[in-house]
């Protein structure tokens, strides 16, 4: 049972959450002094996608999306000066790669949370609620206590959690599993006989390319389908990229909301899809193991959606599936043993109370474009949230090299003056019709 509340912390901000987003910007307020914050986790420690933590799986951005240096290339929280404390630096230099081990960008993060007092884990949030001119936080620790904060802001950085479809909901569990709990069930999986992957995005793919891996060998059957029309390549080109900058989200958020969502709606393949590296490694790996040999039991199929999961009637066979292939308009099933969902993410519910945050037509949070959550009263807001604003900022919302000018922005915010320069221009690309063209400044 907690014990009784105690008031123990006035703070001028208090940020929700220590995923990346909010760690950097605990990291990017850690110079100012006259900010005062303090940031919860509930987790006992930083870990960043633990159950995909597959060896050999890199960052899909380059090292310099680290927590802070696109804001504050002489920060002390880089990843280059982390390399530099850790004696790396030339190790790094030598290896010659712009897109790190996504391990050590996890053992990076860990050591700047680790490092930073303004950071504590075994914290959990569970409500924040208006106070006077501030928030009142209410925080559950890890011995069952429970503490009573102020804050005149909060920035809400809870992130998101596994997308589950409805027909799986039920059956979750050691067999049927999300992939954010591969590595828990993977000796499961690559041991199993049969094995499902659902979806067609990265994390799909990199369990696809272990199960072949690890399992091929000894016999593993691998069924892969995604209701996606194909296993696609993320848009990875130089223009391409230039959506996500500061200019496409300005651009993004000043276009009506129904606008919005008809564009993002075809923008899958900027922040979805498979890495040019995981394709070439799944069909080399397909390649390898028809050398001299009949084809290996893998099947996969594009524009096929399930439909069910139920027990198999089939012995040796946990689970059956029924497939609907979207084109044809035709049903199948298939029988298994393990599911792995790679079916996506979508927000963590905020830790407010009902009526607090307006929202639009679709129930979604309404996000100025300076990160601030509009409140339903229409009074000034002091609540901001951090990766809760894709269908208002666009694609660049989850996408770590934004995540040091959103800092940017609310550090500024927060601190009522510049302390990091939020720069006008960063690409060649115009969005929208070009200054120099506009139709109102030739009249």
């Amino acid at each position: 049972m907690s014990r009784p509340a105690d008031v123990t912390g006035e703070y001028d901000v208090v940020g929700v959450g220590l995923g990346p987003f909010n760690l950097g910007l605990a990291a990017l307020l850690d110079p100012v002094p006259d900010v005062n914050a303090a940031f919860f986790e509930a987790a006992p420690r930083f870990a960043w996608h633990p159950g995909l933590m597959l060896p050999g799986t890199t960052l899909q951005v380059p090292f310099l999306a680290d927590l802070v240096t696109l804001a504050d290339p002489t920060s002390r929280w880089s990843f280059l000066n982390y390399l530099h404390e850790r004696g790396r630096l030339y190790r790094f230099y030598f290896y010659e790669r712009f897109h790190v081990p996504r391990a050590e960008f996890d053992a990076y993060a860990r050591w700047v949370a680790e490092s930073l007092p303004s950071c504590r884990f075994g914290a959990r949030v569970t409500s924040v609620s208006p106070a006077g001119d501030g928030w009142r936080v209410v925080v559950e620790t890890a011995d069952g206590g429970v503490e009573e904060h102020t804050a005149r802001s909060v920035v809400f950085g809870v992130g998101t959690r596994p997308h589950v479809p409805a027909v799986a909901r039920d059956v979750l569990g050691a067999d049927v599993f999300h992939t954010e709990d591969y590595l828990t069930y993977r000796e499961k999986a690559v041991t199993a006989s049969a094995v499902t992957v659902v979806g067609s995005g990265q994390s799909a793919g990199e369990v696809v390319a272990d199960l072949l891996e690890a399992g091929l060998p000894g016999g593993l059957t691998v069924d892969w389908f995604t209701r996606s029309r194909g296993f696609l390549p993320m848009e990875y080109s130089k223009l391409g990229l230039e959506h996500f900058t500061p200019e496409y989200t300005a651009y993004f958020h000043g276009l009506p909301g129904p606008t919005r969502d008809e564009i993002r709606a075809g923008q899958d393949l900027l922040y979805k899809g498979l890495s040019a590296e995981t394709s070439e490694r799944i069909y080399d790996l397909l390649y390898e193991a028809t050398v001299d040999r009949a084809d290996p039991p893998v099947v996969y199929a594009g524009g096929c959606e399930l439909r069910a999961i139920e027990p198999s009637p089939v012995p040796g066979r946990r689970w059956r599936l029924t497939w609907r292939q979207r084109d044809q308009d035709r049903t199948f099933t298939r029988d298994t043993d393990v599911v792995v969902l790679g079916t996506g993410h979508e927000p963590s519910p905020l830790p407010l109370p009902d009526g607090v945050v307006a929202a639009d037509a679709l129930g979604r949070p309404e996000v100025a474009l300076d990160y601030r959550l509009a409140l339903a009263s229409g009074t000034p807001s002091t609540l901001f949230a951090q990766n809760a604003e894709l269908h208002t900022h666009g694609v660049g919302a989850p996408d770590l090299g934004l995540g040091a000018h959103r800092n940017s922005v609310i550090v500024n915010a927060l601190a009522g003056r510049e302390i990091y320069p939020v720069r006008d221009r960063t690409v060649y690309q115009s969005f929208g019709v070009p200054e120099e063209v506009r139709p109102d400044d030739r009249t």
